[in-house]
């Protein structure tokens, strides 16, 4: 049986670092799966856009693709903006069979990434008795995205460090977390001593600057890099994929 191609859908940004960087996490996904046709696309800003990417994968004779979103928890963009974009691509491509891969958080795997990233940082969970950490990461309105964050930060809670505070990038976001620099003030004032924060994003862009800017300003300690090409990353992409290409039941086989 053909696998089924995949297509990594990103967000998209301005900033080139963006693109850059979803480009190497889906090279690394090729190096991890040799044989497999891994396309990438964007929702805006970069190109190419899903439509033309589908339409292509089409006219080349692909029979099916998975479509993964590159998005860390179910909000906006995997509720809505995907969907419909793959909605108007079976209506114009119906020989073509689109699945909608799950989303990457919350995973294992994604908690391996950010430690990964802060022990490239110089922190490790429990090397200092007060060293707490901010769970920084875009922001959502999306009660459910809301709650995977919470309750990532509760799980972190467990791992040696102090306290873990939950962030979002800018202050857009009120009522839910507070942006980073308030949160590495609130460690502060608890009496924590040392302060990494972690952005729980994917790839550089205005959001995670927002987080880097935050963090200087409020004297973090440490700051930890975006989770970016990390193997563990490109290892959970290939999960989602398989998941979403074998019937319920189905035995997987590389």
């Amino acid at each position: 049986m053909t696998r089924p191609a995949l297509l990594v859908i990103a967000h998209g940004s301005r900033d080139p670092r963006h693109a850059a960087t979803v480009h190497a996490l889906t090279e690394r996904v090729r190096a991890e799966r040799p044989g497999a046709r891994v396309e990438t696309a964007f929702l805006e800003f970069n190109a190419p856009s899903v439509p033309r990417v589908l339409e292509r994968l089409a006219a080349q004779g692909a029979d099916e693709v998975v479509a993964l979103p590159l998005l860390l928890t179910r909000a906006f963009h995997a509720k809505t903006d995907i969907p419909s974009v793959l909605r108007e691509a079976r209506a114009r491509l119906p020989r073509l069979r689109i699945r909608q891969a799950d989303v990457l958080g919350p995973s294992p795997l994604l908690d391996a990434a950010l430690g990964r990233r802060l022990r490239e940082a110089g922190v490790r969970p429990g090397d200092h008795p007060r060293t707490g950490l901010v769970l920084a990461s875009a922001g959502s309105t999306d009660p459910e995205a809301i709650a995977v964050i919470a309750e990532i930060a509760r799980e972190l809670r467990h791992t040696g460090w102090c306290a873990v505070r939950p962030a979002f990038a800018s202050a857009a976001h009120a009522g839910s977390f507070p942006p980073t620099e308030d949160a590495v003030r609130a460690l502060r004032a608890e009496g924590v001593e040392r302060v990494a924060v972690a952005p729980y994003v994917i790839a550089p862009g205005r959001l995670p600057d927002r987080i880097a800017a935050g963090a200087e300003a409020a004297g973090a300690d440490v700051l930890a890099d975006v989770l970016g090409p990390a193997p563990e990353l490109a290892r959970l992409l290939l999960d989602r994929y398989d998941a979403a290409r074998m019937p319920e039941g189905a035995s997987l086989s590389a």
